[in-house]
């Protein structure tokens, strides 16, 4: 299982989300120095459990779903929104 699919996993099982799309941009980075450190990756996730919660709340509630991961991922882009705020 790649990172990427372990990344879909956690965030499925934690938010059980309306749709969720996980892109790994690492392609992107090769050759620089972070890209030595972990992959890039994007995160667009819609779920029920975002509402009433502020940006820096829901980024934090997906780190915290993917912290055992952290070490692996050098950079994370983040939307993470409520049903209804696309």
């Amino acid at each position: 299982m790649s990172l990427r699919d372990d990344i879909e996993e956690r965030l499925r099982i934690e938010f059980a989300p309306e749709d969720l799309e996980v892109g790994d941009d690492s392609r992107h980075h090769i050759g620089h120095a972070g890209a030595k450190g972990g992959g890039h990756y994007t995160v667009l996730i819609v779920a029920e459990g975002f509402r009433g919660h502020s940006l820096l709340d829901r980024h934090r509630l997906v780190y915290d779903a993917l912290a055992p991961l952290r070490q692996n991922i050098h950079a994370l882009s983040i939307r993470a929104l409520a049903p209804g705020e696309i």
